[in-house]
């Protein structure tokens, strides 16, 4: 626990002054507050009897002073003297805790801010691997859900967890020095509070552990459902959605109210300790005041005592408060450090290479799994060199890797064994940002993010011009419907590109690629929602204006890549055959299956 939070106090930066004055300003409240009770108290001593000055421990000075200045017969000066003493500790008090509350909540926002800020940018820099490893809703969860509790307990610890501990030294302190042996009785219920919060702690912290790994699947349930609404509302399956929806709510329900009623113990045993302390003062106080006759024990003791035990139980309350706060986010902290811990597994070299020469590519005896943990390869005995500039097309069925084979060449995924070269340099050796920058990856499912059609282009080029972007877009057959639109380039696309369709989406992706200038293409299906004019004309217009650029098209249609210069078929994992589209037609049983289905299919839909 030490260990996490002193990494999480890494995140408090630039609000320290306020982390420190926060609880420096509670401290000031408490003493002011602790110093009431004990002037109340001789006040009421001291107007009861006059005469039992050397009793006051406080107060005594002031009212001696008083007394010379007055008169020793006159006491409503000094009773207004002490009265303005208890309003000036009053304010004191009021507005030590008011400036406490304002850094308490610079501070604690702050260092939520900066929590999220760090853990994004944590993930920003994670591989595929490290996503697959936490799931994007679980990363989503630790950034929402746990940094709130995480922050609502830093708000506690450096104003109420330091309020409360010192109000309760505080006011046993003043209690003994108020009531003597009868402070004792203060120190009672500190075994019993003690041993309860250690056995809601063990019992509760399992049961937060296992909740916030539903909150994942909870989390991950919905963004499913949202991001697949058209496929819920195309099959008539809300009801499915909702009742499953239903059932991981009600899991977590379930599991938060066992962990509440296990900490629910906390309360009673808090008001039995209140109700302990009160009988104890009353019986014991009430007994020794009648049995002196108010010499050693008087009202004014009696008064404070019950003021301080006040003080006391309520610190005790808050302290429960303090308690099952900071249980249920200790798990969440935990979860934080997993994420802050992760180290990417993919990471710049020592001394990167800033420079990628050209396409040319090389996979060297590469084989590929996602984790070592994974028992089969993906990927295995790859050997593949493609030249500069040459077209090449990947065609192979659902599930033969294809996609795992180009995302090893701008490093989203390592190699497991074997080298991946990019103009004759290990991937492993280059500036990522470098690599990656050479390398442009259209996707089958690629994303387009909220704002205008003008701002997701420039993605691939933030300082591409007008012009550019023009250009970029007639070479992926996009222009012509951009035009279309009343506000052209300035049309506002919604969040994943929900007004606009899957074909449309495709070649904004495509231009946003162009536009970085690639040295290497990668089309993974990106023409799969576009007809095959469209497909053609596409094609047609990069070879015509980017010949020097090395492209890769992963297709389901061989119409897509038969002009490729080299044509690679991929099955469950290994290279079945290589060859350009004629000698694939007379050497390659699946490349022939495959074309020999498409014509017929073809054909018979004319």
């Amino acid at each position: 626990m030490l260990k996490t939070i002193k990494k999480l106090s890494s995140f408090v930066g630039e609000y320290k002054i306020n982390s420190i004055l926060s609880p420096l300003l509670v401290l000031l409240e408490v003493v002011m507050e602790c110093f009431i009770p004990a002037i109340a108290g001789e006040l009421i001593t001291f107007i009861q009897s006059p005469s039992k000055l050397d009793d006051l421990i406080f107060t005594k000075p002031i009212i001696l002073a008083m007394q010379k200045s007055v008169g020793y017969d006159n006491i409503i000066p000094i009773i207004a003297v002490l009265c303005g003493i208890l309003v000036i500790l009053a304010l004191l008090s009021l507005m030590f805790g008011a400036f406490a509350g304002i850094h308490c909540s610079r501070a604690s926002c702050g260092f939520a801010k900066n929590l999220r800020r760090g853990l994004y940018e944590k993930s920003q820099d994670f591989s595929f691997e490290n996503i697959d490893k936490f799931s994007t809703s679980s990363l989503v969860t630790r950034l929402t859900t746990d940094v709130t509790n995480v922050q609502q307990s830093f708000m506690m610890i450096i104003r109420t967890a330091i309020r409360s501990p010192f109000m309760f030294v505080f006011s046993i302190i003043m209690a003994f020095i108020v009531g003597g042996k009868m402070a004792w009785i203060f120190v009672v219920v500190i075994p019993i509070l003690a041993f309860t919060l250690i056995m809601v702690s063990k019992k509760a912290m399992p049961i937060f552990r296992k909740v916030f790994k539903k909150y994942d699947k909870l989390n991950g349930s919905i963004q499913e459902n949202v991001a697949g609404m058209r496929v819920v509302k195309s099959f008539v399956r809300e009801d499915y959605e909702n009742k499953k929806f239903n059932d991981a709510s009600e899991d977590v329900r379930a599991d938060f109210t066992r962990a509440d009623k296990i900490l629910a113990f906390n309360g009673p045993i808090m008001q039995l300790c209140m109700y302990f302390l009160m009988v104890g003062i009353l019986l014991f106080g009430s007994n020794l005041l009648i049995s002196s006759g108010g010499r050693a024990f008087d009202v004014g003791n009696f008064s404070t005592l019950l003021a301080y035990g006040m003080q006391i139980l309520m610190s005790l309350m808050m302290v429960s408060m303090i308690f099952v706060m900071t249980t249920m986010s200790l798990e969440s902290a935990n979860r934080i450090c997993e994420v802050i811990d992760e180290e990417a597994t993919i990471k710049n070299p020592q001394n990167p290479v800033t420079e990628v020469k050209n396409g040319d590519i090389v996979f060297d005896n590469v084989s590929f799994k996602y984790s070592q943990k994974a028992e089969k390869f993906a990927l295995s005995n790859i050997n593949l060199s493609i030249k500069s500039g040459q077209t090449v097309g990947i065609i192979g069925g659902t599930g033969s890797s294809k996609s795992s084979l180009i995302q090893l060449i701008p490093r989203l995924y390592d190699v497991t064994n074997g080298k991946v070269l990019v103009g004759g340099v290990d991937v492993r050796n280059y500036d990522i940002v470098t690599l990656r920058d050479a390398v442009g990856i259209v996707l089958q499912k690629n994303v387009l993010f909220s704002g205008t059609i003008k701002e997701n282009l420039r993605w691939g080029n933030e300082n591409a011009t007008d012009e550019e972007l023009v250009r970029a877009c007639k070479l992926s057959c996009a222009d012509e419907f951009i035009q279309v639109f009343p506000e052209k380039y300035d049309t506002y696309i919604e969040q994943g590109g929900s007004n606009v369709s899957g074909g449309q989406k495709q070649r904004l992706c495509i231009a946003r690629t162009l536009l970085k200038k690639p040295k290497i293409l990668i089309l993974d299906d990106s023409t799969s929602a576009v007809d095959t004019k469209t497909d053609a004309m596409i094609r047609k217009a990069m070879a015509e204006e980017i010949p020097d650029t090395t492209k890769i098209i992963i297709a389901q249609r061989i119409s897509s890549v038969q002009d490729a210069d080299i044509i690679v078929i991929l099955d469950d994992g290994k290279i079945n055959a290589i060859g350009n589209h004629a000698s694939l037609l007379e050497s390659s049983e699946i490349y022939k299956e495959i074309y020999t289905s498409q014509i017929k299919g073809a054909g018979s839909n004319e």
